[in-house]
């Protein structure tokens, strides 16, 4: 049995020898484009924008279920303001065109133009998936449903009637987004063809011809309607290897995705018969199989679960709460995933006809944003992430050297290691061996450093509770300061007049320690309990207990903020210009509040405009240039003091507005109610001879499944009725003693019949 100590420096030595394979490794992946423009690359590592990389962190929303265009701005704000750099949009067919000689991109809702407008003003990217099937809980996957009776064939193929039938949607959509492409000045730069489709193959070495050619009619109408930036699609799961160039040609798309819900989708976990509850899922194999010189692309990744029949209110919060977003996307990232978008960040409400029969009005999908638009704890640990993927300009591009419990002390506690090849800076993603654990363990972490193989840290250990993720960075360079290693998160890095300005946050009362690289000739503590401070030869080591206190340290290159998890979840770094890149010189941080959505500067001015939303009364510490001299929250002057170390505190004003004020407000002018019946159509008297009623007079079906007996046609697709509530209307031509009544619906359907205005009976689901 050897000492922990020999052990240490053995399996430190081992990762040293691993990490300088990987700085030997002379791989030199090829750059790609669409051949029509170099605006959006992308390589093994990851996307390029405007000739930068970025790790895309996006979130899926849904225009057709918020079909108020005012309300709009207030979750992609929402969205922004949590460290997302793009969002994906689902289009729908069925929603713009009710029937075949309808298209409707102009009325309320159907006018989606505005979304691409204010994410180029806010500065998110935006990835579209126009269809023409999406799924989405929604019905007939968001088909066209005059579409799906079975005069257009079985869909989803070559079939000459269905191209007919999709191509003026699709024509029409894309030419839409056109203008908004980061080509013509907008920020649109991902466009997805198709939706969760595989079958590229009908078996090994035999293509799926009728499938292709679809595929390849969808990439040719979108190119033509003058889409230059890239395509892509989204394999339903990592079985059917379909669409990849760089595994299979034949009408394979640009980029290639999976999509992946590791926990169960529905909130009934039942209906998830083996998943095994908070299991993480490895992907980097799959990827370097299939898609080799791409990066690693999720374009749907489980932001929460639907809600199904009976389901909870609000969704189900407590498996698909803070840890699930804490443990599984910083997982992701220890997969080399470096594109990844949340499904849904803002799920919405199933107006009409539009969910499918798993699913009721509510979509929450227990969504970082909540159906009401709030926000709380799974949104604001999601935050924390976005902060640290805008902060960490290095994890754009990564090599993932190895993952195990070699490099921690406690065979609990597994770490990967990432490192960027050409900074060497590295990112250790810790996690329990069994990501489902509950339990609070300790450890030392075995790094490979530009100092040399470590055992960090020197004092105390690295906490990790149940179900938890800590992301450990090495040689991370902020500005012209680097830290060879911190055992607390990077928050963000943002520049001051000049200085630079680093919090690194950590749970109250866990120890945390980071080393400035080169060592400081000055350390002072302008806030907080001091550190203890201890001089290396690699530079000067600051250890200490994080408080519920906010620290601050100065040193000669920069400033450090230790902040508590709990003023973690409301720290925002709102930036002053656009750019999805959200640059540290653009940035001020605002701590307290529990929405930050904006902070703009203009030019010469002294005045710091903040825009958000307090819950009440709330005390907010700002950091930002010294010219800064006044304040405003929300267009009102914001009085403040100055703290010794340079912050603007003062207080929100509290809210005017309270559920008694509002009753008393409206007492008296909720008058003058109305009542009318509302289903006339079952009496006798009823007369069904306007417009509004189609005869039932069919003797024939394009519906591949018959009907039995001689009668006509029952179906309501035939007549042009899909969806919602319908009315059948019959009558006795004889002295009928009975009739029999066989009903089919889907399987939310329910039914009931009058007799002449009396009730006879139902059937419900």
């Amino acid at each position: 049995m050897r000492l922990v100590g020999s052990l240490g420096i053995a399996l430190g030595l081992a990762s040293a020898a691993v990490h300088a394979q990987a700085q030997t490794n002379t791989t030199q992946w090829p750059v790609h484009d669409t051949g029509l423009s170099k605006f959006v690359q992308w390589d093994h590592y990851s996307l390029i924008a405007n000739s930068k990389r970025i790790f895309l962190w996006s979130g899926e929303f849904h225009y057709w279920r918020l079909p108020i265009p005012e309300l709009w701005r207030d979750v992609l704000s929402k969205i922004k303001a949590a460290g997302f750099n793009a969002v994906s949009v689902y289009g729908h067919w069925g929603y713009h065109s009710a029937s075949p000689d309808a298209l409707d991109f102009e009325s309320g809702a159907h006018n989606f133009e505005s979304i691409l407008d204010i994410c180029k003003e806010i500065g998110l990217y935006v990835i579209w998936r126009a269809g023409p099937y999406v799924n989405a809980e929604t019905t007939a996957g968001g088909f066209a449903l005059w579409a799906t009776t079975g005069a257009y064939g079985t869909l989803r193929n070559n079939d000459t009637r269905y191209t007919d039938a999709w191509m003026p949607y699709m024509k029409q959509y894309t030419s839409i987004l056109e203008k908004h492409q980061i080509t013509n000045g907008g920020n649109l730069i991902l466009f997805q063809i198709e939706n969760e489709i595989s079958g590229q193959r009908l078996s090994p070495g035999a293509p799926n011809w009728p499938l292709i050619a679809y595929m390849q009619n969808l990439e040719k109408t979108s190119r033509e309607s003058g889409l230059v930036i890239p395509f892509f699609t989204n394999a339903p799961n990592m079985n059917s290897k379909s669409w990849s160039k760089d595994y299979d040609t034949n009408g394979a798309q640009d980029i290639y995705g999976v999509d992946s819900y590791p926990s169960c989708w529905s909130c009934n976990l039942n209906e998830c018969g083996s998943v095994k509850p908070f299991t993480v899922v490895s992907y980097h194999e799959h990827f370097d199989q299939i898609s080799p010189t791409q990066p690693s692309f999720l374009p749907e990744f489980q932001g929460g679960s639907y809600n199904p029949w009976g389901g909870p209110q609000g969704g189900c919060a407590s498996n698909m709460g803070p840890d699930f977003a804490n443990v599984f996307y910083r997982h992701n990232i220890a997969e080399r995933v470096s594109m990844m978008s949340l499904y849904m960040l803002f799920g919405g409400t199933n107006w009409g006809g539009l969910a499918t029969n798993l699913l009721g009005t509510s979509y929450d999908y227990s969504s970082p944003i909540s159906e009401s638009r709030q926000v709380g704890q799974k949104y604001y640990e999601t935050k924390l992430l976005g902060l640290f993927i805008r902060a960490a300009k290095d994890i754009t591009k990564l090599d993932r050297i190895a993952a195990s419990t070699n490099y921690t002390t406690n065979n609990l506690i597994s770490a990967t290691e990432l490192r960027n090849p050409d900074t060497q800076a590295a990112f250790y993603v810790t996690i329990h061996a069994t990501s489902s654990d509950t339990t609070k363990d300790s450890f030392q972490l075995k790094v490979s450093t530009s100092a040399g193989n470590l055992i960090i840290p020197t004092t105390g250990n690295i906490t990790l509770n149940g179900r938890d993720s800590k992301i450990i960075v090495t040689d991370f360079k902020a500005g012209n300061a680097t830290l060879l290693y911190s055992t607390a998160e990077i928050l963000s890095h943002a520049t001051f007049d000049g200085r630079e300005y680093l919090a690194l946050w950590l749970p109250e009362n866990e120890s945390g320690e980071f080393v400035v690289k080169g060592g400081s000739k000055s350390q002072k503590v302008l806030a907080g309990p001091a550190p203890k401070f201890s001089s290396s030869s690699s530079g000067l080591v600051v250890s200490y207990t994080q408080t519920s206190a906010v620290g601050t340290i100065s040193f000669d290159s920069f400033t450090a903020v230790l902040v508590p998890r709990s003023t973690a979840w409301k720290f925002w770094a709102p930036p002053s210009t656009a750019s999805p890149w959200a640059p540290a010189n653009e940035l001020v941080w605002v701590s307290g509040p529990y929405l930050v959505r904006s902070a703009s500067l203009a030019k010469e001015s002294t005045l710091l405009e903040i825009t958000g939303d307090a819950d009440s009364a709330t005390q907010v510490e700002v950091w930002a240039p010294k010219s800064v001299t006044s304040l405003s929250w929300n267009g009102q002057k914001l009085s403040f003091e100055k703290t010794a170390y340079g912050t603007l505190v003062g207080t929100t004003p509290s809210l005017d507005i309270t559920a008694a004020k509002v009753s008393q407000k409206l007492k008296g002018t909720l008058t003058g109610w109305k009542v009318a019946d509302g289903l006339p159509e079952r009496f006798a008297n009823y007369s069904d001879a306007g417009a509004a009623w189609v005869a039932a007079n069919h003797t024939s079906t394009p519906n591949p499944t018959k009907p039995s007996g001689s009668g006509p046609v029952l179906y309501a697709d035939d007549y042009g009725f899909h969806l919602g509530n319908i009315l059948w209307r019959g009558r006795f031509n004889g002295k009928a003693t009975a009739a029999e009544l066989s009903v089919q619906g889907g399987t939310a359907s329910g039914w009931s019949a009058w007799l002449n205005g009396d009730y006879i009976g139902r059937q419900v689901p």
